[in-house]
């Protein structure tokens, strides 16, 4: 007798797993589609919880420590939810060199967060990228999306605390 793969229910009736469901079947429900369904998880959530985390790997087969290892080995997946604005701080070679470890340094004493972390108001998140390209801009970061360069720490720091 054979045995059939049952497909795993959704952890909940929220309508947003059916967009998961829908990008993870579109690519045959396959191991090999493990980072796409991660994204579209991200993607309709914000973050990626343990619900998500285990109904991926149980949907493609994949084992629960994988998917893990695989969502936190990419900087781009979240397992906590995100503040109202973002700050990316780049960390590559001349922006820290340039001041990234004081920025870093003035947004923990300042509004006591570290990277991949959020305010306890849930304002602002920080993260931190090991390249953002602008270089010749060092120390860069990204505001909700906005490249900023040459930034001093102290006015990032004001910056972020009106928001």
């Amino acid at each position: 007798m054979p045995i059939s793969h049952r497909k795993p229910a959704a952890p909940s009736d929220d309508k947003r797993w059916k967009i998961v469901e829908t990008r993870m079947r579109r690519h045959g429900d396959r191991p090999q589609a493990l980072i796409e369904a991660l994204h579209a998880a991200q993607e309709a959530f914000g973050y990626l919880d343990s619900d998500a985390l285990e109904f991926v790997g149980d949907t493609l087969g994949v084992p629960h420590s994988r998917v893990y290892g695989v969502a936190t080995f990419y900087s781009f997946f979240t397992l906590k939810p995100q503040g109202e604005h973002t700050c990316v701080v780049c960390t590559g070679t001349a922006c820290y060199i340039n001041g990234a470890k004081e920025i870093l340094g003035g947004l923990e004493r300042r509004l006591h967060v570290r990277p991949k972390e959020t305010t306890a108001d849930g304002k602002v998140s920080v993260l931190t990228a090991r390249c953002l390209g602008a270089c010749s801009l060092a120390p860069a970061v990204i505001v909700d999306g906005d490249v900023q360069g040459k930034v001093d720490a102290g006015e990032l720091v004001a910056q972020l605390e009106a928001m």
